[in-house]
């Protein structure tokens, strides 16, 4: 048996686990969406941040990088012991065909492992749903958790996808957003009040995760 599992999100940059192989290359049917909450690295119960998920939508291409485990049934059982520590918000296990550019047609890969989240907000208690682009971006300027800010989190993604040559528009929008957002508080600091600290979108707040949630920098 060999382990395939795509990273679309943190694990692009910062894969975290022992790997034999890596190939950049696409799956389709999926889009990326920062509508997953994260209360205990990147944000806190009262104040979620947003991180990226993938959702379901016809035609859609999502690009990143698909790693190969192929060095035995323990090494295997290592590396699936610490993706599911790691991507626990995360309640879905998915199989999917990957596929290598200039061959939309035949899969590179069949069987690969994807880590997402059901999108159903009463189901699925870390799925924040979708905002009004302003909002999200609020969210993610103000949110900050143990691990840091949870803008940090967006902007690498921007910078990876930027560097495996395969930029997200809809990422690059909302780091945008964002950037405005944070210039708009860096004047308010100056100028006096003008906007408010915390997005308008009502959040939900959660629970903190049990003891033994690994720390990572994806949050």
């Amino acid at each position: 048996m060999v382990l395939w599992v795509f990273g679309y999100g943190s694990l692009i940059w910062n894969p975290g686990f022992d790997f034999d192989d890596k190939i950049l290359g696409f799956i389709t049917g999926y889009k990326r969406t920062f509508n997953l909450a994260c209360i205990d690295h990147r944000g806190t119960p009262k104040d979620p941040a947003r991180t990226c998920t993938l959702e379901s939508e016809e035609g859609a291409i999502c690009w990143g990088i698909a790693y190969c485990v192929n060095g035995g049934l323990e090494k295997e059982r290592e590396a699936m012991q610490y993706l599911e520590r790691r991507e626990c918000e995360y309640d879905q296990k998915i199989s999917v065909d990957f596929y290598k550019d200039g061959n939309s047609l035949e899969p590179a890969v069949t069987g690969v492992l994807v880590f997402v989240s059901t999108p159903d907000p009463v189901g699925n208690k870390y799925y924040l749903g979708p905002a009004p682009l302003e909002d999200m971006a609020m969210q993610i300027a103000t949110a900050s958790g143990p691990n840091g800010n949870n803008r940090d989190y967006l902007f690498s993604m921007e910078k990876a996808l930027s560097n495996i040559s395969h930029e997200d528009d809809s990422i690059i929008e909302l780091a945008d957003e964002v950037r405005k957002v944070l210039s708009r508080l860096n004047e308010k600091k100056i100028t006096g009040p003008d906007i408010p600290l915390k997005s308008q979108t009502p959040l939900v707040h959660l629970s903190p995760l049990l003891e033994g949630t690994v720390v990572d920098s994806r949050y």
